[in-house]
């Protein structure tokens, strides 16, 4: 049996959610080496920092670019793949090969942006998702619109396949970091500074809520953008400023800033003074923090809503799926005007807002009934280890991959030929 020629064009070193996504699907094609002969292109992302840890990973991947690179520049430019993988938001999909699947996560709305479908349609003849939000907002997202000739084509939207495939386990061995824990009652929320994630409400409203107590704590872990000092600065500077905005306080804050060494997030959640993370984003593709937090068995507060519904469900007897995080209250509106961002996140979209009220008495709850919330989460754990392990998720991203029934696929001729240029009202 021939091995697939597969091509793997993301940004596979960025500490970024999509280096991770990158990252998953190599792991899993990996898995499968029997079958694949994986070529991978890096792509940069934003202004997110790279992997500077030297691990098999990382020499994999470097050794694979380098091979990468070779092999398209013996083929002038123009080399040979059977499927790529393109992991990236939606309108920089690219017909590369016979078969294309453009793998996203950036779906944290209740919609999508028309480019993200017509780019999809155009494309690549499968979607993959990194959860059932995604998937279904992929899938809902309908538009009105007008070709050239004025013909109108009402509820527009994909037209290939989507599926939602998560991210398998994430679970380290505990490695000690420094940070000197003064308070004895501790929370932690991974986030970087941006509308979307909340950050800044998270820091106010606990401080607010724990002014008082000199016993608490909030570990606050944060990206670095630039791998900078003057990076480090300017997070800490603007934490500090928000901080002297609140006035004094007895409670403690901990700014960790930057990459941690492997095992150092799995040190602070399994840490025996860490009571909960704490995650009031507007929303998420998947929610990464959250996962990796509660498959440490940390309990976790959070809103009920979006991709992190994925894994924070576990079902009872009857078979529904209860929340076993602490919830926080929310309301779904539009989208602040400052996100709206071209080809990416429309106007009228709309994700949660967390309640600053119920945010506050979640936070104590999570102190009066430790107990309660322990054993939910430890329950949560242990189904989560199971439903998510490597096998079973990366076995989906090779049926996956290798799904494809040729006679059903259209040619790249075909798609080209059954386009429509299409103007939105």
């Amino acid at each position: 049996m021939f091995k697939k020629k597969v091509l793997i064009k993301g940004p596979v070193l960025s500490r970024s959610g999509y280096g991770e996504q990158a990252r998953c699907i190599l792991k899993a094609l990996r898995s499968r080496e029997d079958l694949f002969d994986i070529h991978l292109v890096n792509i940069p992302w934003g202004r997110t920092g790279q992997q500077s840890e030297v691990t098999e990973e990382t020499n994999y991947i470097r050794e694979a670019l380098h091979r990468t690179a070779i092999h398209i520049q013996q083929n002038n430019n123009q080399p040979a793949f059977d499927i790529s993988i393109q992991v990236t938001i939606p309108n920089e999909f690219e017909a590369i090969a016979p078969i294309n699947i453009g793998y996203t996560a950036g779906i944290e709305t209740t919609k999508v942006a028309p480019e993200w479908i017509a780019k999809a349609n155009e494309a690549v003849n499968k979607v993959i998702t990194v959860s059932e939000h995604g998937k279904k907002v992929f899938e809902q997202t309908k538009y009105d619109l007008r070709d050239q000739a004025g013909n109108e084509h009402k509820g527009w939207g994909l037209q290939v396949p989507v599926e939602s495939i998560n991210y398998p386990v994430r679970v380290s061995e505990p490695n000690e970091i420094n940070i000197d824990f003064k308070t004895s009652k501790n929370f932690i929320t991974i986030s970087q500074w941006g509308a979307r994630k909340n950050l800044e409400n998270t820091i106010k409203w606990f401080v607010e809520k724990f002014k008082d107590d000199p016993d608490v704590g909030l570990v606050v872990k944060t990206n670095t953008a630039s791998d900078t000092v003057m990076d480090r600065e300017f997070t800490q500077n603007r934490l500090q400023i928000l901080l002297d905005s609140l006035g004094e306080r007895k409670c403690s804050v901990y700014l960790i800033h930057g990459e941690l060494p492997a095992g150092g997030l799995a040190w602070l959640y399994e840490h025996p003074t860490m009571k909960a993370l704490i995650n009031i984003g507007h929303g998420e593709g998947f929610g990464l923090p959250l996962f990796e937090a509660a498959c440490h068995g940390l309990p976790l507060i959070t809103v009920t809503w979006s991709g992190q519904m994925d894994f924070i469900c576990k079902p009872n007897k009857k078979g529904k799926l209860v929340p076993m995080v602490i919830p926080v209250d929310y309301d779904i509106r539009q989208v602040q005007k400052e996100v709206v961002w071209n080809n990416v996140i429309v106007e009228d979209a709309k994700w949660a807002y967390a309640k600053e009220s119920s945010f506050k008495r979640a936070l104590q709850e999570s102190l009066d009934k430790e107990k309660h919330f322990r054993e939910k989460a430890k329950s949560l754990q242990k189904y989560i280890l199971d439903k998510f392990s490597h096998d079973k998720i990366h076995k989906q991203f090779v049926d996956s991959v290798l799904g494809f029934d040729s006679s059903s696929i259209e040619t790249l001729e075909e798609k080209e030929s059954n386009e429509l240029v299409l103007e939105f009202e």
